[in-house]
């Protein structure tokens, strides 16, 4: 393939006031993949809540490019990358929000690479993908299917893996009832469809009235609207159309009560997966007298790993799974984050890097 004159500079969106919801888009000089790693032009990066937090409630540093999910073909190896590695020039990968991890460390070893001790995060004390060009490690960037679209791509580097991961952990078998609380948000309507259309369980999806449609489409076989009930009605609620509870509850929203009432919607045995982020609060109703007559379970998954995110991609290159997404250019980045803190965005967001 033929060598591509690339720019002296190039656009990225960086964090200008870290603790406030303010992007600025701003020049940079065009780096050069050092060993190991290579340069990825970024057709595409997906939004999530870690951007938003990262810019706001837990800030980084000023000036840091944000971003985490970001798809585009490979333009420059750096030395040694063609000896040791598969990826050339024209491969198309993605940068996932872990953006490199040591190998060799205990955690690596079992596969929980976000838990490396070396690990490092992108858009987070790492350049992100919120860039026109981004440096990623050979050895950890992720082949993309030839039929799946970058735009499609994007948002199952992050979302995809960890939802699924969090499925796996969650030992529901086919046919158990499976809960998602925030199903029609950026985690939740992919973790519904992974649910529902790749694990063959029975879903139900809890989320504001608004987003009903979309998290039945995604394959939920009920829906329930939280403004329609208190903590008390909403178990209720659950129970009723389960039987007993269901067999595993995975919390997709950053809202601290909704781990407070995931608790009473577990059967016997059940399993209750941390997905997403809230305030820094006890989570509620772990009483130990709670759990132990229960028997339930309570586990955190931060992301999965390399093989989860090529097993997702999988699951959307066959169309089982597909990220319900709108596209946005980069001077609009401020406003999707203002969209995301009210609770107001549906599916995902995909920043137009070009």
């Amino acid at each position: 393939m033929a060598s591509t004159e690339l720019p002296k500079q190039y656009k990225a969106c960086v964090y200008d006031a870290p603790g406030k919801l303010s992007v600025k888009i701003k020049m940079l000089d065009m780096p050069e993949p050092g060993p190991g790693e290579v340069l990825i032009p970024s057709g595409g990066s997906q939004c999530s809540d870690e951007e938003l937090q990262w810019a706001s409630l837990h800030p980084t540093q000023p000036g840091q490019v944000g971003g985490h999910e970001g798809v585009g073909e490979v333009v420059k190896l750096g030395p040694a990358v063609a000896d040791q590695t598969t990826v050339r020039v024209g491969n198309r990968v993605g940068v996932k929000w872990v953006s490199a991890i040591c190998g060799s460390c205990a955690p690596c070893l079992e596969g929980a690479d976000a838990l490396c001790l070396k690990v490092k995060i992108s858009g987070y004390y790492t350049p992100g993908t919120f860039q026109q060009y981004v440096l990623g490690p050979a050895n950890y960037v992720t082949p993309i299917p030839e039929n799946l679209g970058s735009a499609e791509a994007a948002p199952l580097l992050c979302a995809g893996i960890s939802t699924y991961a969090a499925l796996r952990k969650s030992s529901a078998k086919p046919g158990q009832w499976v809960v998602i609380s925030g199903a029609g948000g950026g985690l939740g309507h992919i973790a519904v469809q992974l649910s529902s259309r790749g694990m063959a369980h029975r879903v139900i999806g809890i989320d504001d009235g608004s987003k009903k449609k979309l998290v039945m489409d995604c394959g939920a076989q009920h829906f329930i609207d939280v403004k329609d009930h208190n903590d008390e009605s909403i178990a209720e609620e659950v129970v009723k159309l389960t039987g007993l509870g269901a067999s595993a509850v995975i919390v997709c929203t950053s809202n601290n009560r909704a781990y407070g009432q995931a608790i009473d919607f577990l059967r016997f045995g059940g399993t209750l997966l941390t997905e997403a982020e809230g305030d820094p609060l006890p989570l509620g109703k772990s009483y130990p007298a709670k759990l132990v007559l229960k028997q339930v379970t309570i586990t955190a998954i931060a992301v999965g790993n390399r093989a989860d995110a090529v097993e997702v991609l999988d699951f959307a290159a066959r169309g089982i799974i597909r990220s319900q997404f709108r596209i946005e250019k980069m001077d609009r980045l401020t406003e999707v984050f203002q969209e995301m803190k009210d609770g107001k965005l549906m599916g995902r967001v995909v920043i137009d890097l070009q």
